[in-house]
């Protein structure tokens, strides 16, 4: 096999584990290319002698995902190494950082956004992908013990994040709608309260809104896979999703979220309510 092909036979795995670390497909595609100009460049140029392309390219789109990260903040005191000093990097340049809920859902990656480079790093590459951490101590140029407490450390902030690290009211609500159109059923068991309820007002009844439904099975189960046009706005102060129909808001799914949770959906249809449905992108207005 040529190295062109044998690139391309890699280049799928590769743009999974660019997009899983930075959760952004057009930076990651960007990191590809760049792992091919250097195998073009190490085998061509160099005379480099490869003697396993996967982990050589493992290894190289690895630490261009490592270098797109810090290159977004400040490099945190947990991300120094063992010497106390910040790990080498050759200058970047920054990118707009988009999160992919189809990569691995809003709510996590609210999360996972939160982590050091080299926790993210370690992180995704063991509990994702299941790399050993000898590897992915060499990838990050320190000791498997040491790359073994980053993957734990990161693990426990996914885990149990800190109150700082508690998602916003209008994260989880995103997260609830972005896996009720994919129909990611265990997205939505999650983000949801055991004792979740649907209800509705009379007029969202008369528009053909169920009235009632109890408990986070029913619930998860009723939008899994639906709301697909639903759009995100706020009621009043309170991140919500509504139905629009000519421009207009005709139905309103009003949440209420508990500690990081659904506990109840109301849909609204009253004519007050609708009045003041804004429009938003994520935290702010449109």
């Amino acid at each position: 096999m040529d190295q062109v092909k044998a690139f391309e036979a890699e280049r799928p795995r590769l743009l999974a584990l660019a997009g899983r670390v930075l959760a952004d497909h057009a930076e990651a595609e960007d990191v590809v290319q760049q792992a091919w100009l250097r195998l073009d460049r190490a085998t061509t140029r160099d005379g480099t002698d490869i003697d396993n392309l996967p982990a050589w390219l493992t290894t190289v789109t690895t630490r261009l995902c490592l270098d797109r990260l810090r290159a977004r903040t400040p490099v945190p005191v947990d991300d120094l190494d063992d010497a106390g000093e910040v790990w080498a990097r050759p200058p970047v340049d920054p990118a707009d950082d988009v999160a992919l809920a189809d990569t691995v859902g809003v709510a996590l990656q609210a999360v996972i956004d939160r982590l050091s480079p080299r926790e993210r790093v370690a992180f995704v590459l063991h509990d994702s992908f299941g790399f050993e951490f000898a590897t992915i101590a060499a990838v990050l140029d320190t000791t498997p013990t040491a790359a073994r407490k980053l993957a734990s450390r990161a693990r426990a902030k996914v885990a149990q994040p800190a109150a700082e690290d508690a998602l916003a009211d209008w994260e989880v609500v995103d997260a609830f709608m972005a896996a009720a159109r994919g129909g990611d059923l265990d997205r939505l068991l999650q983000l949801l309260a055991p004792d979740a309820v649907v209800g509705a007002d009379d007029a969202a009844v008369l528009a053909g809104t169920p009235a009632s439904i109890e408990g986070r099975g029913e619930v998860a189960a009723f939008f899994n896979g639906s709301a697909q046009a639903a759009l995100a706005v706020f009621v009043g102060d309170r991140p919500a999703s509504a139905w629009f129909h000519r421009g207009r808001a005709a139905v309103v799914f009003d949440f209420t979220v508990e500690e990081g949770r659904v506990a109840a959906i109301t849909f609204r249809a009253d004519p007050d309510v609708l009045d003041s449905v804004v429009r938003r992108d994520g935290a702010s207005p449109r």
